[in-house]
């Protein structure tokens, strides 16, 4: 992810972070909250010269690359001194 990928992705999640802060993700419908993100996909459309489709498609495929990166980061520190998450239980008893 680029620099500038990578501040794309911040503004938007800051942004939905304040606009969708009081909804549960898992009963509110999709269509509502994109139509919340709108304007900041706007406004990030505007200053890159991309269309509002162009920057919602890159913002999915960054938020997967993200959700990614953020996934392997845990699985390193969780076998940083070479156990697996069967043999941290182990040790746990």
């Amino acid at each position: 992810m680029t620099t500038e990928q990578r501040e794309i992705l911040d503004k938007i999640n800051a942004y939905a972070e304040e606009v969708l802060a009081d909804i549960d993700p898992q009963k509110t419908p999709v269509s509502y909250q994109l139509e919340k993100l709108r304007p900041v996909m706007d406004e990030i459309a505007a200053s890159t010269g991309q269309s509002v489709e162009d920057v919602f498609i890159l913002y999915m495929d960054l938020a997967s690359e993200a959700g990614v990166e953020a996934e392997t980061k845990f699985q390193n520190e969780l076998n940083e001194d070479g156990l697996d998450f069967s043999a941290r239980a182990d040790r746990l008893e």
